[in-house]
């Protein structure tokens, strides 16, 4: 019998990443099905439910067998998948003459703390401060970059935060960076929150030619007239009258605009803002920096708040694609999850050429209509029931 119809729009997505010189047959078949499977309603990060869900043909075990012994090469993967996605990016912002944006941000997949007794843990877990939780959790943590539009944002590379290795979050940042080299066409604006403009960062996006809009700590120091003080300090000096109202996104602020130097930059902008029906209080105080003196107030924060985009996405990929439901436990397999969750999660995107939501609804309607054609076809051959209903995983 043949394959369900639409595996047909996996493999012809894997045809168009360039995937056939990189990739073996039974590699390709397992990831055609891993993809068909996260994206299923009910999924739930198992590699039993990848077997049931993707009606796999083959034993369970094979599955294991991929993500923790088979020769693929999931950085090569990945990286087809990022030229892909820089291709449709670049021409989405050519057609629209929009400015490409580049969100850093982290999330934490939570897992259950093993006790001392297990003698298989998930490696590379630690206890990682959750802002969510307001305490440590368990689990891994992971820094994450998305390439967007106004319009259209894909998830782009992650790297895993290990304490062990020494290496900080800024650091991983600053190393994911690197793979955007080359002069580009529009200009490009990395968002990130008040966690990760530090000195480093901001430099190594300048030196790219990027520049950055940034949420900033109340504590940052500025110098108005040459005098160092902190953010927070130098807005109780700012009069209503000092401000100018601004709408973004129907959304009114006040807003005072100081032009000048800050901690570890020479030359910057940042608007000390307010919502309009709050006071202008610390407490509601936000202090947005642009490296792009040009920029006018109502475009910085229009800027800043395409960066929601990455948040939707930790939201939408722990609901929908179980980004942090796994349950391999070495870390090569751990990270070629977190690969295939980006590829099912770009798929879905790039089938609905809208967003998650709407891919992952377009697909799963698909899948539907799929089994039921199967089953239609399967009858008009006069295939017994007992073989439809092995194949489909329910004998």
């Amino acid at each position: 019998m043949n394959r369900l119809a639409h595996h047909q729009g996996i493999h012809k997505f894997f045809l168009a990443l360039g995937l056939v010189l990189h990739v073996s047959k039974p590699a390709w078949k397992h990831l055609v099905h891993l993809v068909d499977a996260l994206t299923t309603k009910g999924f739930s990060g198992t590699l039993t439910d990848v077997h049931h869900w993707s009606f796999h043909p083959n034993h369970r075990t094979t599955l294991s067998h991929f993500f923790t012994k088979s020769p693929w090469n999931e950085e090569k993967l990945l990286g087809k998948l990022q030229e892909w996605i820089l291709r449709q990016i670049e021409r989405l912002a050519k057609r629209k003459n929009q400015p490409l944006f580049l969100s850093i941000d982290d999330t934490i997949c939570q897992k259950t703390k093993p006790s001392s007794r297990a003698t298989h843990a998930i490696q590379g877990c630690n206890w990682h401060y959750s802002h969510k939780d307001h305490q440590s959790v368990w689990g891994h943590s992971l820094v994450w970059r998305m390439v967007h539009t106004f319009t259209q944002a894909f998830p782009f590379a992650f790297r895993l935060y290990d304490k062990a290795a020494g290496r900080s979050k800024i650091d991983l940042a600053t190393e994911m960076l690197s793979s955007l080299k080359g002069k580009r066409a529009h200009p490009v604006y990395v968002l990130m929150d008040s966690w990760y403009p530090s000195q480093e960062l901001i430099e190594a996006c300048l030196k790219q030619g990027f520049h950055v809009i940034a949420m900033l700590k109340t504590n940052r120091i500025l110098y108005p007239k040459g005098i160092a003080v902190q953010a927070k300090l130098f807005a109780r000096y700012i009069e209503p009258q000092d401000t100018r109202l601004v709408t973004v996104d129907k959304k009114r602020y006040r807003v005072y605009r100081y032009e000048g130097a800050i901690h570890g930059l020479d030359d910057a902008v940042v608007l000390l803002a307010w919502k309009a029906d709050q006071p202008m209080t610390l407490e509601y105080l936000h202090c947005v920096l642009s490296t792009d003196r040009e920029l006018g107030d109502e475009d910085i924060l229009r800027y800043y708040a395409q960066r929601w985009s990455i948040e939707c996405f930790f939201r939408q990929t722990k609901d929908q694609l179980k980004l942090d439901g796994y349950r391999v436990r070495h870390i090569q397999a751990v990270k070629r999850y977190w690969v295939a969750v980006l590829l099912a999660c770009v798929y879905s995107i790039a089938e609905s050429q809208q967003d998650l939501s709407a891919g992952l609804e377009l697909l799963r309607s698909r899948k539907g209509h799929s089994v039921i054609e199967f089953i239609y076809d399967a009858a008009k051959q006069e295939i017994p029931i007992d073989v439809v209903k092995k194949q489909l995983h329910v004998a």
